[in-house]
């Protein structure tokens, strides 16, 4: 099963995944021309069981790791490249062979790239997630399965004439006179929708669908979440776009998944994260049997 390296955490093996190696970009797969970079900043010596990683190098894969300041920067980039070094000698020391893999374009990746892989794949066994550890997981995270609460809404959207105050207050009285005119009758409201609408969802009565909470623009977000089923909005909410007189069909509530629907998720979660700290600890390791000088790749290492 192949994973991406940059969800390996050196500096603490049991955090969260954080990005520590460099990108598919790293090796030129995006193409384009090469961007301008910052000359290298000057913070020592970086060397792997004796070989150098160039300033010129480092500064090339400081564009992969945005920082606060420059000295974060570098040793980000830094640490990449020497993970990536030792990774490397180790794969050739243990006289691994990879055939590159291809991406969804058809791209291979570089033949480096590709040694690092197999190298993982071979060395780094994660902790399988059993039926127990699953549900556990599943009980005390039951709120990350709840699918989201939907709102079944149409608007009428009421544009100004000119973006003037006068424009815009003529907008509002029309868009008053609809909400009044419509009340709460879906089907005087859907006709309303066809004649004076400005927005595109005019041509369907209106209708916004089934809107997740957060798709919209937040007045017309909150205006919509006010509502009871049935009922169309008296005072017409503004936006940048306009005045929306707003009707709400029904709400749809969210619920929690049951467990059998997710199991196969959880899993996959809790192996993705078992991998990343069994590759921490085996980089760590690596480094810890070798001399790497000017950056610190662990606790105790470099």
């Amino acid at each position: 099963m192949t994973r991406p390296l940059d969800v390996i955490n050196i500096g603490d093996p049991e955090a969260r995944p954080a990005p520590v190696m460099p990108g598919a970009c790293a090796s030129g797969g995006c193409g384009g021309p090469e961007p301008d970079l910052p000359p290298p900043p000057s913070f020592g010596e970086v060397r792997v069981n004796g070989v150098e990683i160039t300033p010129e190098a480092i500064a090339q894969e400081i564009q992969h790791h945005p920082a606060p300041d420059a000295e974060t920067a570098w040793i980000e980039a830094a640490r990449a490249l020497a993970v990536r070094e030792l990774l490397l000698q180790e794969a050739r020391r243990l006289g691994i062979e990879a055939e590159p893999d291809n991406d969804e374009a058809g791209r291979a990746e570089a033949d480096d790239d590709a040694l690092v892989r197999a190298l993982l794949e071979e060395e780094v066994q994660p902790a399988r997630a059993g039926e127990t550890e699953c549900r556990r997981y599943y009980e005390a995270n039951r709120a990350r399965f709840r699918t989201p609460d939907l709102f079944e809404a149409s608007h009428i959207l009421i544009e100004p004439e000119e973006d003037s105050p006068a424009a815009w207050a003529a907008a509002e009285a029309r868009a008053l006179t609809i909400a009044a005119e419509v009340g709460d009758d879906p089907a005087a409201f859907a006709a309303a929708a066809r004649a004076f609408s400005g927005c595109a969802s005019a041509q369907q009565d209106g209708s916004l669908g089934q809107i997740r909470r957060g798709e919209l623009v937040g007045p017309v977000q909150a205006g919509i979440e006010a509502l009871a089923d049935g009922t169309t909005a008296r005072a017409p909410v503004r936006s940048r776009f306009g005045w929306h007189v707003l009707r709400l069909q029904r709400r749809i509530p969210g619920h929690i998944l049951p467990f059998e629907a997710v199991r196969p998720r959880i899993a996959d979660m809790l192996e993705a994260r078992s991998w990343s700290v069994e590759a921490a600890r085996y980089v760590a390791a690596l480094a810890a049997r070798g001399d790497v000088e000017g950056i610190r790749i662990a606790e105790g290492a470099g």
